[in-house]
């Protein structure tokens, strides 16, 4: 068998629930798909995968592993704009949703323009154009 590697939801393990669902749903945009207790599903537009966002003690369970940890988790989000304005159309409704700019957008070394937020529970998005 030759499988390859798709990502068709990305989730998150959250401290509340429903404060996440509010940061992305009504300060982001996304689409709420499913809403149940503990447990929501977003869509994150055409062509991208959904975004699940579950309660952390229960996504701890149910990947078989502990709760505890925090900082760096190794990882970040990564969203490709058209143009600047756009780097910073989605920077500031980040902050005004509740997020938190962790680098401000400027002229990145590389030539673009790039800048990162995180979500209320800390996860770290990149919001960048190559314009």
């Amino acid at each position: 068998m030759n499988v390859t590697l798709q990502v068709s939801t990305i989730m998150l393990g959250v401290k509340d629930v429903d404060r996440a669902k509010k940061f992305y749903a009504e300060g982001l945009g996304c689409e709420i798909e499913q809403d149940f207790p503990g447990f929501v599903k977003c869509g994150l537009g055409e062509g991208s995968p959904s975004l699940a966002i579950y309660e952390w003690e229960a996504a701890a369970q149910d990947a078989g592993v502990p709760a505890e940890g925090s900082g760096f988790r190794g990882s970040s989000f990564h969203f490709i704009a058209d143009s600047r304005d756009v780097v910073d159309e989605v920077m500031r409704a980040a902050v005004a949703a509740g997020g938190t700019a962790v680098k401000e957008a400027a002229t990145a070394e590389w030539g673009g323009y790039s800048g990162y937020f995180s979500d209320p529970d800390g996860y770290l998005w990149k919001v960048a154009t190559a314009a």
